[in-house]
């Protein structure tokens, strides 16, 4: 195994995220997003559950803090020498008295940070509020600096390489949709039809192989269909039941979107014209798309659409994608909202989901998009109309 990337990409994220650091005037960086960590050095592991955090200095080198029986994911996930892979010993772990952060500030004062601006990251999934006490107690004479998403608004422009990783994710997803339509049939228990899906993520292509992704795989169907993001059970698919799929594909952690919708049966005049709609919808969107398009400009072009059909969706239509792990795929940066004015930069990578949630039924239809300097490409290469079985 090697780390998904050359040592100069990581290099170019790095320099990114400490002209930031300046700008905000932060000495030192407290990362504890698993997709921040990874997008920054590589690092990848199911280590998350249990505290880990990245440290990162405009004078000290990207320092990986974790527990001790995964820090040897560091030797083949990055190009990190063993003096930046920190390790905090068994008998931290998940203990009444005392907690890992503890050992992680003790090692952090100890490379003379106390006393410097240090940012952290809030609003992160897996850096807890007892984290943060522990590092701030341990390191007092810091000024500690609410980050935001820092690392996450470096991340939104992709190098050539992460969009060709993109861009196999998104071949991946295509395999997994197929695998769906391919399966789907009335009597065919959800679950069953997940599990050939679940494999095809993981198998990929003959030429790379899947992960599994960040989003967990949705199935809309029937009443479930009324809402946007049901978990797949163990009852069977029925007749005359429109279903919809939420799918992804995932390659070296890099997540790609892909959600169509099968009827079984005959398709109701609802369901024909409100596939249409949504169709049309996405053209708009697709038109509307160029590097520096504003997000509600985005949104705009689909709602000009829903307002002739007399439609409505309350919810975004879509956020920037990249690499991520569970129980997300965003980047929870731009979002395509009415309100968002944010201009999307050349090679940018968004998840546009048009789903429409209605009364006892429902139906989906996305696409992950790159964004170029003059257009937007589909990544998947998918049918769009509305399948019937």
């Amino acid at each position: 195994m090697a780390p998904a990337f050359s040592r100069e990409e990581y290099k170019i994220r790095l320099n990114r995220v400490r002209e930031a650091m300046q700008s905000g005037g932060i000495d030192v960086l407290v990362v504890g997003d698993p997709a921040n960590i990874n997008w920054l050095t590589g690092y990848d592991a199911w280590s998350f559950y249990t505290p880990q955090i990245m440290v990162v200095g405009l004078e000290l080198e990207p320092t990986w803090l974790g527990r001790e029986m995964d820090a040897g994911a560091a030797k083949f996930t990055t190009y990190l020498p063993e003096n930046q892979v920190v390790a905090f010993p068994e008998n931290y772990v998940q203990q009444k008295e005392i907690h890992p952060a503890q050992y992680m500030a003790q090692w952090m004062v100890s490379k003379g940070l106390n006393g410097k601006r240090i940012g952290y990251e809030s609003d992160v999934y897996f850096l807890t509020p007892a984290a943060i006490d522990h590092l701030k107690q341990g390191l007092a004479y810091s000024q500690w600096q609410d980050c935001g998403l820092l690392v996450n608004w470096q991340r939104i422009s992709k190098s050539n390489a992460e969009i060709e990783m993109l861009k196999q994710a998104a071949t991946i997803a295509g395999v997994a949709m197929q695998t769906a339509y391919d399966g789907v049939r009335a009597g065919v228990r959800q679950n069953d039809l997940m599990a050939e899906v679940l494999a095809a993520q993981v198998r990929g292509t003959k030429d790379f192989g899947g992960d599994m992704c960040a989003l967990h795989p949705l199935v809309l169907a029937g009443e479930a269909a009324s809402t946007a993001h049901p978990m797949w059970t163990d009852a069977t698919f029925e007749n005359n039941q429109t279903i919809a799929f939420e799918l992804g594909g995932c390659r070296k952690r890099y997540n790609a979107g892909l959600a169509r919708t099968v009827h079984l049966g005959k398709p109701t005049d609802k369901l024909i014209t409100t596939a249409q709609a949504v169709n049309e919808g996405m053209e708009a969107v697709l038109e509307s798309m160029k590097a520096g398009a504003l997000c509600c400009d985005v949104h705009a072009a689909w709602q000009n659409v829903l307002d002739r059909y007399g439609l409505e969706k309350k919810s975004r239509i879509g956020y920037s994608i990249g690499v991520g792990y569970s129980p997300d795929w965003g980047e929870h940066t731009i979002s395509f909202r009415p309100d968002d004015n944010t201009p999307l930069p050349e090679n940018a990578v968004v998840h546009i989901i048009l789903g429409m949630w209605m009364e006892g039924w429902g139906m989906e239809l996305s696409e992950t998009i790159h964004v170029r300097e003059k257009e937007a490409v589909c990544l998947t290469n998918f049918p769009r109309e509305v399948a019937i079985v």
